[in-house]
């Protein structure tokens, strides 16, 4: 007798289940999980790393992250103004632009400004100057990317009622179409600052000072002490969560207010 649809989908959930909690059991049963503990969950070890990972690691992370998406931010404004600019040379930079650093490594960048750029032209860039910029110039692509994207979502009405009320071209942008449009991105750029946050462990190709450490060099350098194990890392990676898990939530709510003004 052939099953129903119904009864087909009720015997598959049933048989994933049950090969889902075998594994299980054969992983609880099998793994050494005394050992594992103390190698990635020493308490003794995670005591050590308070308070520097705090008041040091942490602390330098933000500000690399904040720094780069302050900067990424302005520069993708521009970026997206002129890519919609009805100037030709404007949109053909805006999109060289963009299409280049959209295209390339941040690991890149960060080496050109961390060694290439000083040994070539002979000056010295302050390390905050440098992750600022590297960020920042990767950043602004895609935000330049995802705010031309919103500003076109907005209804050309309003860019027009802001003109016939005699708004110059400038301030009808700014006033009018600029804040709605960020009502429609903030959900993408919330996301765009959680990548910046992990990008911003690339400075640790410009040799920092202990006091200039941020989150993964922090971890990289504190797993070298004897018997530390793999729980430095799990330190650093659940700062690194302190950060991102509020944005990816706020993200989620932007979404979710986006999407119910869309159907309202």
């Amino acid at each position: 007798m052939a099953l129903s649809m119904k009864q087909r989908r009720r015997t598959s959930l049933t048989i994933q289940y049950a090969i889902f909690f075998i594994v299980v059991i054969i992983l609880a049963v099998t793994i050494d999980w005394p050992n594992i503990v103390d190698k990635f969950f020493n308490f003794r070890i995670m005591a050590q790393q308070f308070p520097e990972v705090i008041t040091t690691a942490l602390k330098n992370t933000i500000i690399y992250t904040a720094l780069g998406f302050v900067f990424a931010m302005a520069l993708g404004i521009l970026l997206a103004l002129m890519k919609l600019s009805s100037v030709g040379p404007y949109r053909w930079v805006a999109t060289a632009y963009i299409e280049f650093f959209r295209g390339v490594p941040a690991l890149l960048v960060f080496l050109a400004f961390g060694f290439g750029i000083p040994t070539a032209f002979k000056v010295n860039l302050d390390n905050y100057l440098t992750v600022m910029l590297a960020l920042g110039i990767v950043g602004s692509a895609y935000i330049a990317e995802t705010l031309r994207a919103g500003l076109q979502a907005v209804p050309k009405g309003q860019y027009e009622a802001a003109r016939s009320l005699g708004m110059s071209h400038s301030r009808a942008m700014i006033s009018v179409v600029i804040p709605q449009a960020f009502k429609i991105i903030l959900p993408p750029l919330t996301n765009e600052i959680i990548i910046m946050t992990k990008d911003s462990s690339l400075i640790y190709l410009l040799g920092l000072l202990p006091s200039q450490f941020e989150l993964a060099l922090f971890g990289k350098n504190a797993i070298a002490a004897p018997e530390a194990g793999l729980t430095p890392l799990v330190v650093a990676g659940a700062c690194y969560l302190v950060i991102t898990l509020p944005l990816g939530w706020l993200a989620r709510k932007f979404e979710s207010r986006q999407q119910k003004a869309n159907g309202a």
